[in-house]
């Protein structure tokens, strides 16, 4: 077992004695930096709260059958410990979005479900910038819809992120 004189990650946390000190403490080190350890505060431990976050700083610029255009705001609130947006919130937002494109071409009655999610993380989004977010229906059949989402940087056109997602179309009950 290695012991160190940093905070630990858990006092129940098994560490292998395969782990050199050095590389506990590293890993320590790491998870204290970012608030890993952190409790959740109690006005974040409610239902969805993280939704309530991304939505705080997703503005819809454009509509149409199988597209939709959005600004995000780069705030502290979706941003992780080193000032660039959270791979999290950029999963959520994808999520949203690729959602809300199915919905322009799928009727409200059939149920849907996001099957797959896959995310490229090509560059930063930095603090105070704005991403413009670009979701589009790729394909749209009987059974399955795919989406693609594009994140670039406002100012330089740059892509930061891409986003593919497969939803599955629920029939209609025909009880």
């Amino acid at each position: 077992m290695v012991t160190t004189n940093e905070t630990p990650i858990s006092a129940a946390v098994k560490v292998s004695d395969d782990i050199r000190p050095e590389e506990y403490k590293a890993i320590n080190l790491f998870f204290n930096r970012t608030g890993a350890v952190d409790k959740i505060k109690p006005e974040h431990n409610v239902k969805d709260s993280f939704s309530s976050l991304v939505g705080g700083v997703l503005k819809v610029i454009s509509i149409e059958r199988g597209k939709i255009s959005c600004v995000l705001d780069l705030k502290p609130p979706i941003l992780n410990a080193y000032s660039i947006m959270h791979g999290g919130a950029v999963a959520a937002v994808a999520a949203r979005l690729a959602t809300a494109c199915v919905r322009t071409v799928i009727e409200k009655e059939k149920d849907i479900f996001l099957s797959e999610l896959s995310i490229s993380y090509l560059s930063a989004a930095p603090n105070n910038n704005k991403l413009v977010i670009d979701g589009s229906v790729i394909r749209s059949g009987r059974n399955l819809t795919v989406v693609a989402v594009n994140f670039r940087l406002k100012e330089s056109g740059r892509l930061a992120f891409t986003s593919h997602a497969t939803f599955y179309n629920m029939p209609v009950s025909s009880l």
